[in-house]
């Protein structure tokens, strides 16, 4: 299989059904995409796949065809990515950190979609990315700051 990630072609010596995420993990060694839950239920396994938030754990590779695909390793290289990194540091969203890497790409798309959303929108873009260490008051403060950025 060949696949578009961040930038690069890569080759992945997979069946067509293999989950992203254990081509991402474990055949391109791109481990800052987290397993979580395995049936898309808590979002750690966020990635962008032609600049829509997806759960790599459920998405067969094969489904993913010449579509691009961005993970946490690159998003910083994109405009909101960065905007999005710099609040969580600023605003110190992080606690154990376990679930950040879908957090920050679900926010990521987020303001790529709505430059400047409201709490409604924040709340249906956020939904279903669970955070064990109940970080949502700050992972809300900091998509408005980010989205405060010029």
């Amino acid at each position: 299989m060949t696949i578009k990630v961040n930038g690069e072609i890569k080759h992945a010596d997979v069946t067509a059904d293999t989950p992203l995420l254990w081509v991402l993990r474990d055949v391109l060694g791109l481990t800052g995409t987290k397993f979580g839950c395995g049936v898309a239920q808590c979002g750690v396994c966020t990635v962008h796949v032609a600049g829509k938030p997806v759960r790599s754990c459920v998405l067969p590779i094969g489904a993913v065809g010449q579509r691009e695909v961005v993970t946490i390793e690159a998003i910083g290289e994109q405009p909101n990515g960065a905007k999005i990194q710099k609040a969580w540091l600023d605003l110190e969203v992080i606690q154990c950190g376990y679930c950040q890497s879908g957090q920050i790409m679900a926010a990521t798309a987020l303001l790529n979609q709505t430059p400047v959303p409201d709490d409604s929108d924040i709340d249906a873009a956020m939904a279903g990315n669970l955070c064990r260490c109940g970080t949502y008051v700050r992972v809300r403060q900091a998509i408005k700051h980010a989205a405060a950025e010029v």
